[in-house]
């Protein structure tokens, strides 16, 4: 592997938000002029109070702008300020690096190859090499390529503060998990086929500060169930951050200062990729395929609580890919074949199911009242989050979606397989 660094084709640059990024995830919507800076927003649960983001759109209605992205990337936009970032990658994986657009104009302000790899490890057709959505603050931008590289650049000039290529892991089928910033820390998964465990570095200068083996014991030796493509989420129990880490096999809680283990749940399953949620005094977690699927954790333990913890267990369409939207004492999801969920997030009882069909990847977005869910195809179908099913609109856009959706000012900021869009009421 070696690292490349073009010239830049554009050096447009865009003043710095006031705005602090909110460093610790807790189980708050996205406020109207807060930024998007990692995968599913502010705190990471996908959720924004921005009033006024359309219902109904399509190629014609409600699009500000649209803007070819070049490449085949599955990672998520972020914002901050008027910047939009996002990976991207060659189909071989061969030259990984990141676009800039202005969430204004949806010109491309910076375009640069990171790494060039001379031999990258094999991705499964229905995964990218740039999968892992970077995360972003004021004046970087970090972005992680899983085993091939990651890397911090400076936002006013697209240029690297530091990179790394030195970790080992076999994806298998490609990288998915993305970075999360802790404080001064970058935190990092890598769960291969061989080996499984979580990084922190100094995001200031790249260096390693922790490293924890997860030591998991696996129900088989296929190895193929050892591998997960997760995102750690961070919560408070008892006035002590908590980093929560699904895997295949096991859910485990760190101290993010040091990576010191707190609790572990043996909750099964493979290809862990949703993100868990914090809220009515439990942790939602997924094992995906296979194991607990969706459960429920009481967080106020140490070691092993498996028998002593888990409140309740779900299993009925749980998503295997994309994560949940919880909103108040209600969890929504929609599975990987279109039945969407809602559940009571106290009991896991089911409240109600809708089979819509298609095939959905991406994560959903919560906002006034409403839940926007994307496909694959390019359905964009806008649900109630009520106690009954209620369809508000059934919207088709692009070429599908296999990213999440972000959100800048009163709109949607929504990729395709080629294309980024702005999606808002048109001046």
């Amino acid at each position: 592997m070696t690292v490349f660094f073009p010239s830049i084709r554009s050096t447009a640059v865009h003043r710095a938000c006031v705005f602090p990024l909110l460093l610790a995830w807790h189980a708050m919507p996205l406020r109207a002029g807060e930024n998007w800076p990692q995968f599913r927003g502010s705190h990471a649960n996908g959720q924004a109070l921005t009033q006024g983001l359309p219902v109904t759109f399509g190629e014609a209605e409600n699009v500000r702008w649209k803007t070819p992205v070049h490449g085949k990337a599955w990672s998520s936009p972020v914002v901050w300020d008027r910047q939009i970032w996002m990976t991207t990658a060659t189909t071989d994986g061969t030259e990984l690096g990141a676009v800039c657009v202005d969430a204004e104009s949806g010109k491309i302000v910076y375009d640069v190859v990171v790494f060039k790899i001379a031999k990258p490890q094999f991705c499964h057709p229905m995964n990218s090499y740039g999968t892992p959505t970077p995360v972003l603050e004021k004046g970087r931008v970090y972005l992680h390529f899983g085993v091939h590289g990651s890397a911090c650049l400076d936002t006013t000039t697209a240029k690297p503060r530091w990179t790394r290529q030195d970790f080992a892991c076999d994806h298998f089928r490609g990288p998915a998990s993305s970075p999360i910033v802790v404080d001064d820390l970058l935190v990092l998964t890598f769960d291969g086929v061989d080996v499984q465990y979580l990084v922190a570095l100094d995001k200031h200068s790249g260096k390693t500060v922790w490293k924890r083996d997860r030591n998991i014991v696996y129900d088989t030796d296929d190895t193929d169930y050892h591998k997960a493509y997760s995102t750690p989420a961070v919560i408070t129990v008892g006035g002590q951050p908590q980093l929560v880490s699904t895997s295949a096999g096991a859910t485990i809680a760190y101290v993010p200062k040091t990576g010191e283990e707190i609790w572990r749940v043996r909750s099964g399953g493979m290809n862990a990729a949703a993100l868990p949620l914090f809220g009515n005094g439990l942790i939602y977690a997924t094992s995906a395929a296979g194991g607990f699927q969706l459960f429920a954790v009481r967080p106020g333990g140490r070691g092993e609580v498996t028998d002593t913890h888990v409140a309740w267990k779900f299993s009925k369409n749980v998503p295997t890919r994309s994560s949940q939207i919880l909103v108040g004492e209600r969890l929504f999801m929609i599975s990987d074949a279109g039945v969407i969920s809602c559940v009571d997030a106290k009991s896991g009882e089911s409240v109600w199911q809708k089979r819509l069909g298609g095939a959905f990847s991406a994560s959903p977005l919560f906002a006034e009242g409403r839940i926007y869910f994307f496909g694959e195809e390019g359905e964009v179908p806008v649900v109630a989050a009520a106690d009954e099913y209620k369809l508000l609109a059934n919207n088709r856009l692009g070429d599908g979606f296999m990213a999440s959706p972000a959100v800048f000012a009163n709109s949607l900021i929504l990729r395709s397989r080629t294309h980024l869009y702005r999606i808002g009421k048109v001046p």
